[in-house]
């Protein structure tokens, strides 16, 4: 590793064990999908804190395939970390006894992302811990996440990260093989992948997000217009609740 990578490695965990001491917390509890994005964040607060105070739990539901949890389990074990294993179908099944429930991918896939960060928040109350998120920058500026689901948590130690850097630390740090050659997928249905959703391979997404970042205004291709369109509709996502209160501190 090289010094510039140690100490961009390093910034992350400050971050990390800064916010336990901070908040005088035991430790730190977070979802491990099977994905890379998980695999990091959680790879991260085991370098920055004991491995034995940091709890991965994985929620598979009926769609959820299960190489992706056998993936889950083989990455805490090589990380050292506890975890378990809590399927929620059936928390899912109480909801559609719901009056009017309509059942649709996209619905049930961001009440699936709600139910998982209600159980991760839940065990965190329990055990005195911190809630790490695992979104990326790419995603999260795109608004590909789910308000109160995976967008929701303490600390979120790879955020500014977009998602050719995650694969960079990822290899880095020594993410199982399997983990990194996987299609990205948020296991929203049978098939379901990232870019597929979005629309987009995500290298040339991130290409785009460098290109307005540099302070490119006007968009010269379908892909910087899809980008644009896609920042300004979901921008909601990126800020505070609307109030009187976020109106007088514009």
């Amino acid at each position: 590793m090289d010094e510039e990578m140690g100490c961009f490695l390093g910034r992350i965990e400050q971050l990390i064990r800064y916010a336990v001491w901070n908040s005088g917390c035991d430790g730190i509890v977070i979802g491990i999908s099977g994905g890379v994005d998980s695999a990091l964040a959680a790879a991260m607060c085991c370098r920055a804190i004991p491995p034995d105070r940091v709890l991965g739990i994985t929620m598979p539901t009926k769609v959820t395939p299960e190489e992706e949890v056998s993936d889950a389990i083989h990455l805490c074990q090589v990380l050292g970390m506890r975890h378990c294993v809590i399927p929620i179908e059936h928390i899912i099944d109480a909801h559609r006894k719901l009056p009017g429930f309509l059942e649709t991918p996209y619905l049930i896939g961001n009440l699936a992302a709600r139910t998982r960060m209600a159980i991760l928040y839940y065990y965190a109350n329990r055990d005195g811990r911190l809630v790490c998120g695992t979104s990326n920058k790419t995603e999260y500026m795109l608004g590909y996440c789910t308000k109160w689901g995976d967008n929701a948590a303490d600390i979120q130690p790879i955020l500014h990260l977009q998602k050719d850097e995650v694969y960079s630390l990822a290899r880095e740090v020594g993410i199982p093989g399997q983990i990194l050659s996987k299609e990205p997928s948020a296991g929203l249905w049978t098939g379901q992948t990232d870019e597929g959703e979005l629309g987009m391979q995500y290298e040339r997404i991130d290409s785009v997000l460098r290109l307005l970042e540099s302070g490119t205004k006007e968009p010269a291709s379908d892909d910087e217009r899809k980008v644009i369109e896609r920042l300004k509709k979901n921008e909601h996502k990126r800020r505070p609740a609307l109030s009187l209160l976020s109106e007088k501190n514009r």
